[in-house]
């Protein structure tokens, strides 16, 4: 319905001088693709008040609409382009008036969890890339062809913009790091189990892919009018530094069909993790934060375990950030189960101590598109000391890369065998009492891979081939005998 057009966008913004990647491509058609929702959702709002007999305050005054500013309408429903701004009257108008005007909604409203403030947030924060208003006015005219009347609608929008983000992590630097494999997450979801009234929380919440696939498996359990206000405005919780980041999550939970996400744009690490209160705590974490990165000294003072890489602080955030029975599962580098520095040998021991590691999944090469590195995924519940560790290796049975992603049915065996933490050529369970105490080494070492044949000896293997010839030259010889 409205791929061609998503198409059409990509195609205008390859040929703007103000974007370069496929970062910018996002970057600009979300803050349109907002403003063009936001019109829809006014609208909306504006038809259920005046069926109640209310009336109704827009949220975007009237001269800063989009049917005013962008897409101004002649009787037929066209746009009228003879009112219609384009060119450098586009781009003065989009710079100087249009986005001061968003940008002040943070500092008209004080309450963060309503979209006013989130509008404010997010003009704040982008900018518009455009340098020529005829490429601005193609792409909002291709812009306005969308829709949001129906949850088909919505659904298929949703489907393309997470088409979007993927496409800005298959394009390497820095965007891989907004891209986490759905089926990878799915599956994590479905380990995890959350429930109605559990709050869900991602302090590393890059595109919010965790959070909107959680939101999808929750909303067909969701059968009453109380369980779905719960799922929109008291389940999903996150946090982002990065501004594009920031963005891209709150646009993305949107159209996942949550319409004032509690996304809080701030850095998570900056937070000392001792001022943490009961109330800051959630029922359930699912994270992929970042790894690589380093933290400031001034930084790592929040934390106990003292540590530049990010990966182990944002661990330590999490488990700290848990209710007790809280259940976590977190991407890790795969490193983390065996190096030998004080922090990981800590870290392990704080976790191990502190939660249930119950399960440890190991992700093979290229899971990652641009990342690597291997990485595995720990599942934890907070509260009682690990036992047993549970193990599983996967092995799709080829290569990983771009042709060849992740899918759910790679990861359909895992989510089996889990529920009963079963034995196969793929897993196995470690006993907590048989870790080293000094190290608490987690390695990957499946003791059930299926041995390889020996290798034969040299001698052996010529003698073959001599015996194998001799056996071809009498079947020739037969053959010319015959001729």
């Amino acid at each position: 319905m409205f791929e061609q057009r998503f198409k059409n966008i990509d195609d205008i913004l390859r040929k703007e001088a103000g974007c370069a990647s496929e970062l910018d491509y996002t970057e600009q058609t979300s803050w349109l693709l907002f403003l063009k929702y936001l019109d829809a959702l006014e609208v909306d709002r504006a038809m259920q008040a005046e069926l109640m007999g209310e009336d109704y305050t827009r949220i975007i005054d009237h001269k800063h609409s989009w049917g005013v500013w962008a897409a101004p309408k002649k009787a037929d429903g066209s746009i009228d382009l003879d009112n219609a701004l384009t060119g450098d009257d586009l781009i003065d108008y989009v710079d100087g008036d249009l986005f001061p005007y968003l940008k002040g909604f943070k500092q008209r409203t004080t309450d963060a969890d309503t979209i006013e403030y989130k509008i404010g947030e997010i003009f704040g924060e982008i900018k518009n890339r455009f340098q020529s208003g005829y490429s601005l006015r193609d792409v909002v005219e291709e812009m306005d062809g969308l829709s949001f009347n129906s949850q088909t609608q919505k659904h298929e929008l949703s489907h393309l913009y997470e088409a979007k983000i993927k496409n800005m992590g298959n394009a390497g630097r820095n965007g891989g790091e907004y891209y986490t494999p759905r089926p990878l997450i799915r599956a994590m979801i479905q380990v995890v189990d959350p429930k109605i009234g559990d709050r869900i929380y991602d302090g590393a919440v890059g595109s919010a892919g965790f959070l909107c696939e959680a939101f999808d498996y929750l909303r067909e359990k969701a059968t009453t009018t109380a369980a779905l206000e719960t799922l929109q405005k008291h389940t999903f919780y996150g946090k982002e530094k990065k501004s594009l980041a920031y963005v891209i999550a709150i646009m993305n939970m949107i159209l996942h069909g949550i319409e004032a996400p509690n996304i809080v744009h701030t850095n998570t690490l900056g937070e000392n993790i001792m001022d943490l209160q009961e109330k800051d705590r959630y029922h359930v974490i699912l994270a992929n934060p970042p790894f690589g990165g380093k933290e400031r000294k001034e930084v790592q003072q929040n934390f106990p375990i003292k540590s530049s890489e990010t990966a182990f602080l944002f661990l330590q955030h999490f488990i700290k950030s848990l209710k007790a029975g809280g259940r976590g599962a977190v991407v890790i580098k795969n490193t983390f189960l065996s190096n030998s520095d004080n922090a990981s040998v800590a870290l392990r021991k704080e976790l191990l101590e502190s939660c249930n590691l119950h399960t440890v999944l190991d992700m093979p090469s290229g899971t990652f598109l641009g990342a690597g590195v291997k990485t595995v995924v720990l599942f934890f519940e907070k509260g009682k000391a690990t036992k047993n560790t549970w193990f599983y290796q996967l092995d799709p049975g080829r290569n990983m890369g771009k042709t060849n992603p992740l899918n759910d049915n790679d990861m359909a065996e895992f989510v089996i065998l889990q529920k009963t933490s079963a034995e196969s050529e793929k897993s196995w369970t470690i006993a907590r009492a048989n870790l080293d105490e000094a190290t608490f080494d987690l390695s990957v070492k499946n003791p059930n891979t299926p041995e390889e044949a020996p290798l034969r000896e040299p001698s052996d293997i010529m003698a073959e081939i001599a015996a194998l010839d001799a056996e071809s030259a009498k079947i020739l010889a037969n053959i010319r005998g015959m001729l």
